[in-house]
């Protein structure tokens, strides 16, 4: 087990790992689409790469989840098996819709598994993002 410190060191570390292994602009929060964004996640369990709807108007919301859930095998094509849920909750309670490529057995505080996790990152954003470039017309008339 690590001291909140140390944990907060790795993690850190974790994420300029990252940065300086694949040093590269992602899209995450510039989809010009308010509270639309791209997002990567891990923790000691796991790690994921999402996106996330979260407008607080619950029609719009549907209707951007819609639009890429119509898109479904087009989108599985770009990224492989991934999970979807309209009605996501935060842990903060707040209600989102996300559709997400997670994997299992990776962890950040296990540096053994750190290129693992940073290739997974890369695939599956690189995927979200082609995607996304090549259907942004079609998402964003809502």
């Amino acid at each position: 087990m690590f001291s909140k410190q140390e944990a907060q060191q790795l993690k850190k570390e974790f994420w300029t790992a990252f940065g300086k292994s694949f040093p590269r602009k992602w899209i995450l929060y510039d989809t010009k689409i308010k509270d639309m964004s791209f997002k990567f996640y891990a923790d000691n369990k796991k790690a994921e790469v999402s996106l996330d709807i979260e407008m607080k108007d619950e029609i719009f919301r549907n209707a951007y989840y819609e639009k890429i859930w119509s898109l479904e095998d087009i989108l599985k094509d770009f990224i492989g098996d991934f999970y979807k849920e309209e009605f996501y909750t935060l842990e903060n309670g707040k209600i989102i819709s996300r559709i997400w490529a997670e994997k299992h057995g990776v962890s950040i505080f296990n540096k053994n598994t750190w290129q693992e996790t940073f290739q997974f990152f890369v695939d599956k954003m690189d995927g979200f993002e082609r995607f996304y470039y090549e259907y942004e017309d079609f998402i964003k008339d809502v």
